[in-house]
């Protein structure tokens, strides 16, 4: 084959079907064949026209396989031998000729190669990376081959005109035929790991060098098992078994003990001094007249009334209380204008008040790393191009639930349709009209960079016939980098990965959705709106959708799913109103519910009397203050509410606020109408209100501690909680109470419920009003004659103890089973159209989200060693960066990396290289000169390409005599940096930097010798659930800080969702630091206030055991951990304290042995707990439960439920069964002493 004799309609040249002796070249051809071809040395077979020819066409393939220098020299051995070898004629057989202009020309070949050169030469390539795309080059150059025969096939394909390829056929053969002398080309061939011709181990893992760096193990969790028979439990779970058999068998044998010690006791001759009447006062009387006995009541504490001893702070406060509930039941009008006025008077905030909706506004905190990283990335490199979405699929067939194939000739018409609708969007933003070619991403500056497999027709619906239909399609999906037909319209190839949905493996033509994705400019929208065209055209876009493209899509018997970039702010926006009916429902609820309750169950002709329907409503009037109040001084000092804020903390300062006012009626009502009004309110005051103080003092202490939490939303949540926990509770004690005053006067002067104005003559009204004061109530006789009673046998007590303390422990083992995250489901409205959208995303996608490799601060220049310490091109270290990158990618189960990194440094330092003549070229005055292929060397317009023109004098950048170990020097460095990033790829140098490193590198301030930041960008694997983002993130961090410890060089991973899923990685010790924090206050506000560390610490042990029930609850829901449960379990303990400590509280007060003690807690306080407290709280959860958004139905009914069900049960089951059993001693020490018998000490209980 010597000499050309012919040349294609393309421009591509034949060569003649003749034999010819070899000749000697001339000194230059020889020297320029000895470049190219060194293993070809004396006589050649190939004219210079024949070599210029060979080096025009090798040079697409070299910039792909350069960084591998024994791979390129293996490649070029191959052709350097078809072309110019003088052995030509013993391994070549023309077997078809075709005549061109008159001459005759060859049309096809056999070349027979040795299947040892083969498998070298396919072993050498197969790993070399293409960093552009984040792929292998073996796909571009051989159709992603999988073996040396199918690369060779692809190889030896005739090219059609105007493609690129081989002019005619090249038949590869290992055999050669008997009798033949044929003798199969076998020159000699490099491995990857050749010590002369060395790759980087990325490029070649098997290489001995890389033996050392290994691809890192998958991890694997630590999770102690046992194997008991057929069941396997974790040694947690076992551990927890052992416990509970051991602590329920010590207490059943101390119980019997015990029972056996108090059977065989001689009746004491001491007894109570202070006996305790049914109706809970002190028999003093009876003492009095014993004449046989003499008391000595020892008084320890400075505090002392009725007969009672109260710790220091509480006689304080019950002194304060009293003087305080006389002076308020003689001024009420006073009481009631300044407690409104100051509340008032923080209302006035208001006027600044602002909502925050901007999700990263909302679950981002201060001084977060991912924030930081992020900022850092945007205002250095680019912000993360905006992304709008549309997901069409096929419905699953019913029978089989399989979902047919979507790439069907229907279907890609109706994608036609459905890009001319998207494209003839536009939007009006401050007067001017915004349209998709307006804002797009396009990083070639021409097209936008859409993401759809019409890019396989160019996006224009007349190439669909054109190209061949359907099949051309099915054609790309596997020819995508190889095919010039298959380049998209912005001249890039497409992963048809992200454009289909719902395949496996590679079989794209299975695959059952289109996801065609529109990436927008993104803009750093801190100050002014940068993206408010974007914005515009975005609700134009989801407009369309709703109204157009949906039921056009629908009625093909397909799904739609959409999304744009600002999506879930808008829908977070619509939330807030998603949900005002059953807030609003809810608050009616709770006030009918409060009415009823605070007034008098009497008969039913004095209830216009004795109900309090005026007095409710004021009531919650009170709370609704507090809450504004609480905003109103925050919006003053700038802090920005939130829409959970505006929703939620009104109802729960409801709940908290109706069980004080359930209290103080209710202490007022046990109050002896012989007494006067000022004593009655005195009185009240006095019984309830330490506990009300305790109470609202621990709900507010455990709120505030929410405020700790990182996440804005949940901390500024907590923050306004606590404040209008506060402020409710000083309108308790003040305005409420001067309410309750009026309300009794009300009643007294015989005027009606809510129309105070019309008073009833006296002859009308039964005695009192109809108001029977002392009469207990059913549930209160219940509590005292079924319910104490019942909790006082000691099978019952041992059964409590024993069910309770199970659950416990159940709900420790369950913890280990809670996962952190929040569905960005759950955060929605349950209508939202994101909803199917999320669904669609987690079931069809299957690539996964950008992530990108910052490297800070690097020093490029030819002394500093970080260039090698980075790349992975032939001559890079073993363990550099982009070298562990490629690694980790290898088992990326456990790192989350799906490919090796697309490397703008790689690409440089190929692009620089003498051997990838066609990319870094200088005209004769030193300016960049394009490749051969690109203007102004090359017209379009001019038909083929040729040699000579403007460019014909163009020589490479430099020698390797100009290189040092084929790096370039700083100042070389610095010079050809730019040229790179703004060179053009084409098929004579693909290398080329603009478009797919446009924004890699910060050129600021670069000429000092240091890159203030790079990137390096693969993708994570498919994220579906929150857990993977989570595990992916932490993947990330933990690969980077190892590398960066070993090449001691700032570098971090970055991900769009990393600054939304920070939060989780420490989410644990957050909830956990919290809840023991919270736990902490609130024990030392109960023994400060109290006095009594055995009560406190019973207390703690009874929120402990509710929090851990609750987190149990969570798991059995599949209620995952972040920061709105993390709250929601630090307020529970504030909630749950309310169930707790007025039993206890009253407990302490009270005397006789401990059952009697806890029976009388349980008939006084057990009343007001249960109505009080447990149904307000569940008649206004209840109601949440019909809320449109599934984050109220999720963590606040369900976790709320559960938190009222579980305090119920504690409070009034298992707390005083634990009191009865361990409580506290009381506080007056008796000694009692007969005057004829020898004196003996008691201690009464």
């Amino acid at each position: 084959m010597y000499d050309i004799c012919g040349e294609r309609s393309d421009g591509k040249v034949l060569n003649c079907p003749y034999g010819s002796p070899s000749v000697k070249p001339d000194d230059l051809l020889s020297a320029k064949i000895q470049s190219l071809c060194p293993t070809i040395s004396g006589n050649v077979c190939c004219t210079e026209t024949q070599f210029d020819t060979l080096r025009a066409q090798v040079q697409q393939a070299i910039p792909f396989l350069v960084g591998c220098p024994a791979c390129l020299r293996n490649f070029l051995n191959l052709f350097c031998e078809l072309s110019c070898s003088p052995n030509q004629s013993l391994f070549i057989n023309v077997t078809s000729i075709s005549e061109v202009d008159g001459n005759m020309t060859v049309d096809g070949i056999d070349f027979y190669v040795t299947d040892t050169f083969g498998e070298g030469l396919f072993d050498s390539c197969k790993d070399v990376k293409f960093g552009t795309m984040n792929t292998r080059a073996i796909d571009f150059i051989g159709a992603g081959a999988k073996n040396f025969k199918e690369w060779f096939a692809f190889i030896g394909q005739k090219a059609d005109p105007g493609f690129p390829g081989s002019p005619y056929a090249i038949n590869f053969k290992s055999r050669v035929p008997d009798s033949s002398a044929i003798m199969p080309m076998n020159v000699s061939m490099y491995p990857c790991g050749d010590t002369s011709l060395g790759c980087s181990c990325g490029d070649c893992p098997l290489s001995p060098v890389c033996s050392d760096s290994k691809p890192p193990t998958p991890h694997k969790e630590d999770s102690c098992s046992i194997r008991i028979g057929s069941v396997k439990v974790t040694c947690v779970e076992l551990s927890l078994v052992i416990l509970y058999i051991v602590l329920v068998s010590a207490f059943f044998g101390w119980g019997l003990f015990n029972q056996k010690r108090e059977r065989r006791r001689h009746p004491s001759s001491t007894e109570p001094l202070l006996n305790v009447t049914d109706d809970g006062e002190f028999d003093i009387d009876n003492l009095r007249k014993n004449e046989k006995l003499v008391a000595k009541v020892q008084l320890v504490g400075p505090q002392w009334s009725n007969g009672l001893q109260h710790s220091i702070v509480q006689g304080y406060m019950s002194s304060f209380y009293r003087r305080y509930g006389i002076w308020a039941a003689r001024n009420p009008t006073l009481v009631l204008c300044s407690s409104l006025a100051i509340v008032l008077l923080l209302c006035i905030g208001l006027i600044g008040f602002k909502v925050e909706t901007r999700p990263e506004k909302l679950w981002v905190g201060r001084g977060s790393k991912a924030a930081e990283e992020k900022q850092f990335f945007d205002t250095h490199l680019a912000p993360f191009y905006r992304i709008e979405q549309l997901i069409i699929a096929t419905v699953p067939d019913p029978q089989h639930g399989k979902s047919p194939g979507i790439v069907t000739e229907d279907n890609i018409q109706l994608l036609f349709e459905v890009q001319k609708k998207v494209d003839a969007i536009s939007a009006n933003y401050s007067g001017s009209m915004v349209s998709l070619t307006d804002i797009c991403l396009k990083p070639l500056g021409g097209d936008c960079a859409t993401q759809s497999i019409l890019q396989y027709y160019k996006m224009d619906p007349d190439n669909y016939d054109n190209f061949g239909g359907i099949q051309h399609a099915e054609y790309c999906f596997q020819h995508y980098t190889s095919a010039d037909t298959c380049l998209s319209a912005f001249k890039a190839p497409l992963d048809p990965s992200t454009a289909l949905g719902g395949f496996s493996g590679n079989n794209y033509s299975e695959a059952s959705a289109f996801v065609i994705t529109y990436p927008v400019n993104n803009a750093i929208d801190e100050v002014g709106n940068e993206n408010g065209k974007a914005v515009a055209w975005e609700k134009a876009f989801i407009q369309l959708v709703k109204e157009e493209l949906l039921p056009m899509v629908q009625s093909s018997n397909l799904t739609l799913s959409f999304s744009s970039e600002s999506s879930i702010e808008e829908e977070l926006k619509r939330e807030s109103t998603a949900d005002v009916i059953t807030i609003i429902v809810s608050y009616l609820v709770m006030f009918a519910y409060v009415s009823v309750t605070l007034g008098d169950a009497s008969r039913l002709s004095s209830f216009y009397l004795s109900s309090k329907v005026l007095l409710g409503l004021s009531g919650v009037l009170l709370v609704m203050l507090s809450v504004l109040a609480s905003v109103g001084f925050f919006s003053a000092i700038g802090v920005k509410s939130t829409l959970i804020i505006m929703e939620v903390i009104p109802f729960l300062v409801l709940a908290v606020g109706v069980d004080n006012m359930c209290i103080l009626v209710h202490s007022v009502k046990r109050q002896s109408l012989e007494l006067t009004l000022e004593e009655r309110i005195s009185n009240a005051l006095v019984e309830v209100g330490p506990s009300i103080t305790l109470a609202s003092l621990s709900e507010i202490v455990a709120f505030a501690v929410g405020s700790f939490i990182p996440m804005p939303a949940c901390r500024v949540f907590s923050m306004f909680a606590a404040l209008a926990v506060l402020l409710d509770f000083f309108l308790q004690v003040t305005a409420f109470v001067a309410l309750i005053v009026f309300d009794c006067l009300r009643a007294e002067d015989n005027r009606i419920d809510c129309f105070p104005c019309i008073k009833l003559p006296s002859s009308s009204v039964e005695p009192n009003g109809g108001i029977d004061e002392n009469r207990s109530g059913l549930l209160a006789r219940y509590m005292k004659e079924v319910h104490a009673p019942i909790l006082g046998l000691w099978g019952v007590k041992f059964v409590v103890i024993a069910v309770f303390l199970a659950f416990t422990l159940a709900s420790i083992a369950l913890c280990t089973r809670i996962q952190p995250g929040l569905e960005q489901q759950i955060v929605l409205p349950r209508d939202s159209y994101l909803q199917g959208y999320f669904n669609n995303v987690s079931e069809y996608l299957r690539i996964g989200p950008p992530l990108y490799f910052v490297v800070k601060d690097y020093n490029y220049s030819l002394e500093s060693r970080e260039t090698n310490q980075l790349c992975s091109i032939s001559q890079c270290d073993s363990n550099s960066l982009l070298n562990e990158i490629s690694q980790a990618s290898s088992v990326p189960e456990s790192t989350y990396i799906a490919k090796p990194a697309a490397s703008w440094l790689d690409d440089f330092l190929v692009w620089l290289s003498p051997e990838a003549f066609g990319c870094c070229r200088k005209f004769i005055n030193g300016s960049f000169c394009p490749p051969d292929d690109q203007p102004p060397c090359c017209s379009p317009d001019d038909g083929p390409c040729g040699f000579g023109g403007v460019c014909k004098d163009c020589t490479t950048c430099f020698r390797h005599s100009d290189l040092v170990n084929d790096r370039p020097s700083t100042v070389q460095f610095r010079e050809k940096l730019p040229w790179f990033l703004n060179a053009l790829p084409s098929a004579d140098c693909a290398k080329g930097g603009h478009g797919a490193y446009t924004n890699s590198v910060d050129l600021n301030g670069y000429e000092s010798g240091v890159i203030r930041a790079s990137e390096f960008r693969t993708y994570h694997t498919p994220v579906n659930k929150q857990g993977d983002y989570v595990n992916a993130m932490r993947a990330a961090r933990e690969f980077s800080s190892k590398v960066s410890s070993s090449l001691k060089m700032h570098i971090f991973p970055y991900s769009v969702f990393y600054i939304f899923f920070e939060q989780y990685l420490d989410i644990w010790k957050i909830a956990l630091t919290n809840i023991a924090i919270a736990l902490g206050a609130i024990f030392i506000v109960c023994l400060v206030i109290t006095s009594s560390l055995w009560n406190s610490a019973i207390i703690l042990l009874v929120l402990a055991m509710i929090v851990v029930d609750l987190m149990g609850v969570m798991a059995i829901l599949d209620i995952q951990l972040n920061a709105v449960s993390v709250v929601n379990l630090i307020m529970s303990i504030g909630i749950a304290v309310e169930f707790c400590v007025h039993i206890a509280h009253a407990f302490l007060l009270n005397h006789g042995d401990r059952n009697q003690r806890a029976k009388k807690a349980l008939s006084t306080m057990g009343a007001s707990v249960f109505s009080g407290i447990t149904l307000t709280k569940l008649v206004g959860v209840l109601v949440l439960c019909f809320s449109r958004s599934e984050i109220f139905v999720v963590y606040y009914f369900q976790m709320y439920l559960a938190l009222v069900l579980i305090g119920f049960l504690h409070g009034l089951v298992f707390l005083p069964v634990v009191l009865s059993v361990f409580g506290p001693p009381t506080r007056i020490i008796v000694e009692n002493r007969h005057v004829d018998e020898p004196s003996a000490s008691s201690y009464v209980s």
